[in-house]
């Protein structure tokens, strides 16, 4: 790798992370002589602003008290996209079920969605490859993160998205059918099959990320092979409703068990009929009043839940996280847990029970010893895997001490005699997987660095020694851990065998980053391992093959075809087709960069094959010239925003001299992590950027550096911009800061009357994020602000107050609760459109209210009940919605 020199400090935003431009005359396996080798590091969920992204390139040169400052930031921004949701406090039990069943009684406006990404999108795609681009990295055809995964032994194999749902494929991979949009969420927590053939789909995703919902349940299907999730599946009643599930485990064939973040429940595995049984939870004084649907309490209030006051529970959601569940297959009453914070708590640590059924009494804490580490608060986010005849059981265990560090890896320890007790012998490390074929780095970015994120363990049930872990990168043994592969590796760059021209590369597929799901089953029956990650589901065989270096040579995309459509947007930007007829639909996705979709027609249909990605990482909001839909502004994360003149289309610019698109990255010194990007509706040319400073950007398809962009108020010291809206250089913007629940408040800013100011916001306004904006075209005076959370009765927290939307007709002097009959979910974004109505997204769906209305409607038929993060009105008469877990869908815009 080439050395670091202060020569070397400049930063491109890339990967599915940041990406990392380094200096010196090298090549990859003496195929490239570069002024400025293209090397690369992964920096998922570490992303930062151009003065810490500064800081992060010192760190790969190997300074290690940096290393652990910026590391930690990883975690704190995992929390900015639950915030939104839950400040100034945490939801409580029955939100999500209680908007659900209001829903259902709202009518439903004319038109019909329609699906615009259920096409290909190829991460690898050759016309893509600018300076700012991950293209030939080797993930190939991707989609968004699946958290679940099951399959059997004739070709079936299911797929939970972590906002998508779930997917069947009847092939072992490919032509996926959707089989879960009618349920009351989508977040995916976990799948399996069960021992009688039911499909269990347990909502509520727990990776603890930055974009984890919870969800309403657990859901039982029992013809998978041919049915559809339906509400009525439920398991239980509302005693899992508002919680993350980790896993679902099976004991005995006759009980089934939940991880929760409260605590551990378990039912009857063949039937859906009656309550979940309360098992255990280390902190029971922290759990809130839990009931079941007769109103029986089956987990009274403790004495640290502090309900709508002031000193709240605002630790709450973190003291009684299930990370595992193991069964014994010797004994089904016999049952293990690893329960913990990812960053450490006295509760850490490994549990056991030798009959379930004595209930919390039963539980106790084990003594045991994993390398160094004892069974203490450093014990963090682990997976079990027991062998199929329970001779054997595996454990990855996070180090909640090291999470601040180049890895978390604790390591991967096996207890030969199958018992939690131990002895535990540690069969991996950090450094050892990294010597396995990994294309992780050791200093800045190790393997594990994300191992509160990313895992999953799981043994061949023919081979008790054959064993696959996934973290950052998927590896494997077949000799219970005296050698490993890593067999899908982050990805190709870096490798001898890569080189940007496909047809000089010879390196196979690498697979997506970060893992969270792994299944076994056949195909045209051979034996099949499915990998679930960041970038959909990817296949093997299972004693398939690798090369030299331990990456497999085998493995493939189950996302070919574009029919698994789990693509998670933050924003969606439409402008005209530079040349022909249709518009070009672009959108910031997690994990997966920008996508392109070219020549989209106004009925839905379109003239591109597939889709591309012209910048890499996480793409966050953006903005694209109506008039011309390639002149594109797109952010990394934290405001790092690139414009382009022509969709960053480029056969491979390996510098900045032969890019085609540019960085007006303003240097923000307090930005969110999605920070907010828009234009000026009446002078597209004009672009309002959003950090703790507001930002205008005159000429915006002209500018080629930072100094193109002004700035033109400052919103506060801690403060962070929320959401922009700009229409004829009126601008209205939203912070918070603090804004986490400790403290939180939140404001809005306008230029409105002429000059930059402060409001005064009435106490009737409500304590929680103000998360979209929108401005009247016929006049300045009149703006709409969408609020995030939840109202007052689900959030438990100081202030939360009520209502969704909130207009005012004076510039922001005063502000009127326009919700009237909106159903209770959080809400992210808002338009009004050019006929005086007004558009809604939420966490469930899109509503409308028509010019004079009073009440609201579902707008139109056919949108799965997910989240919308973004709406676009288009020039080609469409609305636009991006959801985060669905992809994007447009509808007729009403007139």
């Amino acid at each position: 790798m080439a050395t670091l020199t202060s020569r070397t400090r400049r930063i491109i935003a890339g990967g599915c992370g940041l990406a990392l431009v380094v200096g010196a005359a090298a090549g990859f396996g003496g195929r490239h002589e570069l002024n400025e080798a293209w090397l690369k590091y992964q920096w998922r969920d570490r992303h930062y602003n151009a003065a810490v992204m500064e800081k992060a390139l010192m760190i790969a040169g190997g300074n290690p008290a940096e290393a652990q400052n910026e590391s930690k930031e990883a975690v704190t921004i995992a929390e900015q996209f639950a915030q939104a949701r839950t400040a100034p406090g945490i939801v409580a039990p029955g939100a999500y079920g209680n908007a659900f069943t209001q829903i259902q009684g709202l009518s439903h406006s004319a038109g019909t969605w329609k699906e615009v990404t259920g096409v290909p999108y190829n991460a690898d795609d050759p016309r893509y490859r600018d300076y700012y681009s991950n293209s030939s990295g080797g993930a190939g055809h991707v989609t968004g993160r699946i958290t679940g995964l099951a399959a059997d032994s004739a070709n079936h194999v299911y797929a939970a998205g972590a906002d998508g749902g779930v997917w069947r494929s009847s092939q072992g991979g490919g032509a996926w059918t959707s089989i879960a949009d009618t349920l009351p969420s989508l977040s995916g927590g976990d799948l399996q099959l069960a021992g009688d053939g039911s499909l269990w789909f347990a909502t509520g995703e727990s990776n603890t990320g930055a974009t984890s919902f919870v969800g309403a349940g657990v859901y039982r299907l029992g013809t998978p092979s041919s049915g559809s999730f339906a509400p009525t599946d439920r398991v239980g009643g509302k005693e899992l409703e508002s919680t993350t599930i980790g896993r679902i485990r099976f004991g005995g064939g006759s009980t089934v068990f939940a991880a929760t973040n409260r605590g551990i429940w378990y039912h009857a595995a063949g039937s859906k009929a009656g309550a979940w049984t309360f098992g255990f939870a280390p902190n029971p004084t922290w759990m809130p009043e839990i009931k079941d649907d007769a109103g029986n309490v089956l987990v009274p209030a403790g004495s640290n839940w502090g309900g709508n006051t002031a000193s709240g529970p605002t630790d709450a959601a973190y003291k009684n996280i299930v990370n595992d569940i193991a069964v014994d297959p010797k004994n089904p009453k016999h049952v293990v847990a690893a329960i913990g914070w990812r960053s450490g708590d006295t509760y850490n640590g490994f549990y056991e029970t030798n009959d379930f059924t004595t209930g919390p009494s039963g539980w106790h804490k084990l003594s045991v010893t994993l390398g160094g580490i004892t069974n203490t608060s450093d014990v963090g986010y682990t997976t079990f895997a027991f062998s199929k005849t329970g001779d054997r059981l595996y454990a990855m265990v996070q180090q909640p001490s090291k999470i601040a560090g180049s890895s978390s890896l604790a390591g991967i320890f096996v207890s030969k005699t199958g018992s939690p007790k131990g002895p535990w012998n540690k069969i991996a490390d950090a450094a050892q997987l990294h010597n396995s074929g990994s294309a992780l780095d050791r200093k800045g970015y190790g393997v594990g660095v994300q191992a509160w994120y990313n895992q999953f363990l799981t043994v061949d049930p023919a081979n008790q020694d054959h064993v696959w872990a996934g973290l950052e990168e998927v590896f494997e043994t077949k000799d219970a851990g005296s050698h490993w592969s890593a067999v899908s590796p982050y990805w190709n760059f870096y490798f001898p065998c890569w080189n940007i021209d496909d047809a000089k590369n010879t390196c196979p597929l690498a697979g997506h980053p970060d893992q969270h799901s792994v299944a076994v089953g056949t195909r045209d029956g051979s034996p099949v391992v499915f990998f679930g990650n960041d970038g959909g589901v990817y296949r093997r065989p299972v004693n398939g093959k690798v090369n030299a270096n331990g990456n497999a040579t085998d493995l493939e995309s189950t996302s070919t075809d574009g029919t698994l459509d789990a693509l998670q947007y933050y924003s969606v930007s439409v402008g005209k087709e530079t040349a022909g007829s249709g518009v070009v639909v672009s959108g910031g996705l997690q994990d997966n960069g920008t996508s392109n979709l070219r020549k989209v027609a106004a009925d839905g249909t379109n003239g591109d094959t597939e889709m591309g990605s012209g910048f890499g990482g996480d793409g966050g909001d953006g903005a694209a010239d109506p008039r011309q839909g390639c002149n594109q502004l797109q952010e990394y994360v934290y405001l790092a925003v690139k414009v382009t003149n022509n969709c960053a289309t480029n056969p491979g610019a390996l510098s900045e001299a032969t890019a085609t698109s540019w960085s007006l990255d303003p240097g923000d010194p307090n930005p969110r992590f999605i920070a907010p990007v828009g234009l000026d509706g009446a002078n597209p040319d004009t672009a309002i950027l959003g950090g703790q400073y507001v930002y205008t950007v005159p000429k915006v398809w002209a500018a080629r550096d930072a100094s193109a962009v002004k700035k033109v108020f400052d919103l506060g010291a801690g403060h962070q911009a929320t959401a922009v809206s700009m229409q004829d250089g009126t601008a209205y913007v939203s912070w918070c800061g603090p804004c986490n629940n400790n403290g939180f408040t939140r404001g809005i800013a306008t230029n409105a009357g002429g000059q930059w100011h402060q409001l005064t916001l009435a106490s009737t306004f409500p304590n929680r994020f103000v998360q979209g904006l929108t401005i009247d075209p016929t006049n300045t005076q009149h703006a709409y602000a969408a609020i995030n959370g939840f109202s007052r009765r689900f959030t438990e927290g100081p202030g939360a107050g009520v209502g969704h939307l909130y207009e005012t007709t004076d510039g922001g002097a005063s502000w009127t609760d326009t919700s009237g009959n909106l159903p209770d979910v959080p809400a992210s974004a808002v338009k009004q459109l050019a006929n005086g109505g007004v558009v809604l997204g939420t966490d469930l769906t899109t509503f409308y209210r028509a010019k004079g209305a009073t009440t609201w409607q579902v707008l139109g038929t056919g949108l799965p009940l997910t989240v919308v993060m973004d709406l676009e009105s288009a020039p080609d008469g469409n609305l636009y919605a991006a959801t985060h877990g669905r992809g994007i869908w447009s509808i007729p815009t009403p007139r």
